[in-house]
């Protein structure tokens, strides 16, 4: 299986969808290298970064789920490696 390594910045506006972005990060645990949460609290806001590792199929899924979460942005990096 073919792999690609990517990085998943998500700001999240609206606070009462943490939970689900938290257990959307759960179900693709197996492909999650890392993470990093920082609240902003000046601006009442998120800011995760996810490094990830897995087939390209997986990550645009979990970008998509992720994103269509209300008060929630994401935008992927991938690597050319």
């Amino acid at each position: 299986m073919e792999t690609r390594v990517a990085v998943m910045s998500v700001i999240v506006e609206n606070t009462g969808s943490v939970e689900k972005i938290n257990n959307l990060l759960h179900d693709y645990a197996q492909y999650i290298i890392g993470r990093m949460g920082i609240p902003h609290r000046g601006k009442n806001i998120s800011i995760i970064s996810v490094a990830i590792d897995g087939p390209q199929d997986k990550i645009s899924a979990l970008s998509g789920k992720i994103g269509s979460l209300d008060g929630v942005n994401v935008k992927t990096a991938y690597s050319n490696f």
